[in-house]
């Protein structure tokens, strides 16, 4: 994806797309999520210097993670309510 594509992607400039990639200028967590979400990975593959590319892409936790940046906020709201009644029947058994 050429860094034109990508900021259409995430309705941002190519000089911004740019000076993220460099290293030039930080950016928010609703960037970082846009780009996470038009690049297909992880965010926290753009934040994190020592992970390995893809690592977190093959897992369980990779999918959902794309899954719930997808999610409104009312419904990231009532999931995070199921994965944590979910969690408390855990605990209890």
């Amino acid at each position: 994806m050429t860094q034109q594509q990508l900021a259409e992607a995430v309705d941002a400039s190519v000089y911004m797309i740019s000076k993220i990639e460099s290293g030039a200028s930080g950016t928010r967590f609703a960037m970082i999520e846009r780009l996470a979400v038009a690049l297909e990975i992880d965010p926290a593959e753009l934040v994190a210097a020592d992970l390995p590319r893809s690592t977190l892409q093959q897992t369980r936790y990779g999918h959902i993670s794309r899954l719930l940046l997808e999610l409104e906020p009312e419904e990231l709201e009532w999931i995070g309510g199921v994965i944590e009644a979910a969690l408390k029947c855990r605990r209890k058994s």
